[in-house]
């Protein structure tokens, strides 16, 4: 079975990555996407990051019972900062009847030689990349073993909806319902 993994901090994951998560499931050969999320990118700054176990939380109630979805917290246990390499090799141990892809966005092309065995992860395991804004899909970087998916362009961020949060606005329709009650009930983001 083919497993498209969608890694990201999800701080918070929002209607945006359930899109392009409920994209890949009906317009590709994947019948899975798992969402790993991540303790600490070695590309981000850690600030304004929920505990992980509350972006795990977060995630649980984003997907529900949704057989396609599934939220992972392998990395919790994985040495930091996490690289995509450990975790797809340590998944592919783990399931041998899985067939593991990456699933990125068109901006993460760029830096992708910078990555942890970048080399590794092109010969190893397809990627699939979803359009993002202000990416020229004609101009993309580092193609080799990927495959360029029509998906839609999401124009929100988690750090949108962090600093509309910050500034007191109602972005309720950006997030799955659950996600925004749990938001709400912890005061998540409130603060600066």
């Amino acid at each position: 079975m083919k497993v498209g993994l969608f890694f990201g901090s999800f701080n918070p994951i929002h209607n945006g990555h359930l899109t392009i998560a409920n994209y890949m499931v009906e317009y590709t050969d994947m019948k899975q996407v798992w969402f790993i999320i991540s303790p600490h990118s070695p590309f981000k700054e850690k600030k304004n990051l929920l505990a992980d176990y509350h972006r795990y939380e977060l995630v649980l109630r984003a997907i529900g019972d949704d057989p396609a979805f599934r939220a992972s917290n392998i990395e919790f246990s994985m040495p930091k900062p996490s690289y995509t390499i450990d975790t797809l090799v340590h998944l592919s141990e783990k399931n041998p009847g899985k067939e593991f892809v990456l699933i990125m966005g068109a901006d993460g092309l760029a830096s992708f030689h910078k990555w942890k065995n970048s080399d590794q992860i092109i010969r190893y395991y397809h990627r699939y990349v979803y359009p993002r804004e202000g990416t020229d899909p004609g101009k993309l970087p580092n193609m080799d073993n990927a495959t360029l998916v029509d998906a839609p362009v999401i124009g929100i961020s988690s750090s949108f909806i962090r600093k509309a949060i910050r500034e007191g606005k109602d972005v309720r329709y950006f997030l799955p319902a659950p996600v925004w009650k749990f938001i709400q009930e912890m005061n998540f983001y409130r603060k600066a």
